[in-house]
């Protein structure tokens, strides 16, 4: 019973390690990338999801929304292309459904934590015996668990109003507090793994612990309370991770929507058990399993810190971290993972491991065999997969598959020459595709060769955007289309490195900031033209600059986003 209790909650990290990333289709909302001061990120915020935006249909320069024919709406013609429509309300309860869910599995794992589960048949009893009656203990236990979750929704309350909604939304592009939180995971990684716990001071837990012998609702709060400072050494990385993942969703109730599902799934088992005390003999007995659970987050939080130091290393081209060297770490963390579930690795808190449970032994094979998927990455392979956390494959020093040709943009430009393109594919994010990285270069280009324009707003920290080009564009058809029908230009909006000439730096007259570099003058563009701030966000555009179709967010059926190409090519040839 517990090495499968052990197994089931280990699938849930896994799965939280992805709800986590993937929560909203723009992971990473970049709508103000180090603006200067003096205008709140709010004006400049319009979107925060990028399912689809269809705040604009063929704009013209100058062109005002309200000279759009209404028969032309946005939402017929997006789904005359194929492509599902949703309304900003429903992208926004998208997002936090995807927090509530990572909230749901985080609580879940604190539940197995040595610091509360022990603590669950206490409870139950002193519920109980305590009230006398079935009734009353149910009633009691409820009231328990009831603010359980008003402390951690408040605690996420808190988040938001100590940063502020503005701030909250800064925060995943700001190289600071990227590598912050790189700091951070790794100091809840080492606590996990054993090296020195988190504690709360103890005059502070002992004056919590001292009023929950009150009676009434009072004493039963601070139970609550005294449950939340006493398992803070188990559970604090976990809220933490969690915080600061929602935190940086830019979603408003993000931290407080994470902590509501945290706290649910914490609260529910002790109802539970209080309405069913029966339940508590099929519990296993506490052990040196509930450690091992630790651990195994422990890792797993490890693995999980590289990818925000991945957003500082590419931001700022330090080139610390490419992708092979990000790999090897990966592959050394999963390996260590899996060698300590088979007992050839113990840390100091661990029990000594007598046998394999078949459990156990099944969730070894699953690391190990993730291990081997990973090692071709480390010369060129793919690896769709984990594709969306891995640094961009341009980054490969050594690829076998360098060699191979693909299909080039006709564009017969010598890519040498053009304007940013040496230091932007240098760190290309998809093979077999040739894109500009200058919006008027390209439009140029569209204009010489006669093709519509594919508008690619993306970012290094894109972790949807790299998941867009592994599951998408890598399709031949849709590569094909590209190549042949389009020219390509990829905006990066969250480069930290590329300036503009002195002469070339302007305010922006829709958000009043500061324009200075290549990528705030990229988001002044998508954000002023197509009303959007989220990526990815592709436009497609005519020889002119103006709208084909609505624009598209990140659309992951292969079939649907070819009918977006499509209907823009059939737009472009009936207009020349």
């Amino acid at each position: 019973m517990k090495a499968y209790l052990f197994s089931i909650l280990l699938l849930l990290n896994l799965g939280l390690f992805n709800s986590i990333s993937f929560a909203q289709d723009t992971i990473i909302n970049l709508d103000d990338v180090e603006f200067s001061d003096g205008t709140s990120s709010e004006e400049a915020s319009v979107d925060s999801s990028a399912v689809v935006d269809f705040g604009d249909v063929e704009f013209t320069d100058g062109q005002d929304s309200s000279q759009l024919s209404a028969a032309t709406s946005p939402v017929d013609s997006l789904q005359n292309a194929g492509i599902s429509t949703s309304s900003e309300t429903q992208k926004e309860d998208a997002s936090l459904w995807g927090i509530f869910i990572a909230g749901l599995l985080g609580g879940f794992a604190a539940f197995f934590m040595p610091c509360i589960f022990p603590m669950v048949p206490l409870t139950v009893s002193f519920f109980t015996k305590k009230a006398g009656s079935r009734s009353k203990a149910i009633s009691q236990a409820f009231m328990y668990g009831l603010f359980i979750i008003v402390i951690y929704v408040a605690l996420g309350m808190l988040i938001t109003i100590a940063f502020g909604p503005e701030a909250l939304n800064e925060l995943s592009t700001n190289g600071i507090f990227n590598f912050f939180f790189f700091l951070l995971l790794v100091v809840f990684a080492t606590s996990f793994l054993g090296a020195f716990e988190i504690t709360l001071p103890s005059s502070f837990v002992n004056k919590i612990d001292s009023n929950s012998d009150k009676s009434g609702l009072v004493g039963l709060f601070f139970m609550s309370a005294s449950l939340a400072v006493v398992s803070f050494s188990c559970t604090g990385p976990i809220i933490g991770t969690l915080l600061v993942e929602a935190a940086t969703r830019g979603e408003r109730l993000g931290p407080a929507i994470g902590m509501l599902g945290f706290s649910l799934a914490l609260a529910v088992p002790f109802v539970l058990f209080a309405m069913f005390p029966s339940m508590l003999k099929s519990l296993p007995k506490s052990g040196g399993w509930l450690n091992s659970i630790k651990v195994v987050l422990g890792f797993l939080e490890l693995a999980l810190a590289l990818k925000f130091l991945s957003n500082v290393d590419l931001a700022y081209n330090w080139n610390l971290l490419d992708r092979e060297v990000y790999l090897a770490l990966w592959i050394v963390i999963f390996g260590l993972l899996g060698l300590y579930l088979i007992g050839k690795i113990k840390f100091s808190h661990d029990s000594s491991l007598e046998f394999l449970s078949v459990p156990r032994t099944m969730f070894a094979i699953m690391v190990f065999t993730f291990v081997v998927y990973m090692i071709p990455g480390m010369w060129g392979a793919p690896l769709k997969a984990i594709s969306a956390f891995l640094p961009p494959v341009g980054t490969q020093d050594f690829d076998l598959a360098s060699g191979v040709s693909h299909a080039p943009n006709a564009a017969g430009t010598d890519a040498a020459k053009r304007k940013h393109y040496t230091y932007f594919h240098s760190k290309a994010t998809i093979k077999g595709l040739d894109p500009y990285y200058d919006y008027e270069e390209a439009l140029a280009a569209a204009k010489e060769q006669n093709k519509p324009l594919l508008v690619d707003f993306t970012g290094w920290n894109c972790v949807n955007c790299r998941k867009m080009e592994a599951e998408v564009w890598s399709i031949p058809k849709v590569r094909d289309m590209i190549n042949n029908d389009f020219i390509l230009v990829e905006l990066y909006v969250d480069d930290k490195v590329l300036e503009l000439p002195e002469s070339e730096h302007y305010v922006s007259e829709k958000t009043g900031k500061k324009i200075n570099t290549v990528s705030k003058r990229n988001a002044d563009f998508q954000i002023t033209r197509f009303e959007s701030n989220s990526q990815p966000l592709y436009a497609l555009l005519d020889t002119n600059g103006e709208l084909l179709v609505p624009t598209s967010g990140a659309v992951y059926n292969v079939d649907k986003y070819a009918d977006f190409l499509k209907s823009g090519l059939e737009k472009f040839k009936a207009k020349h």
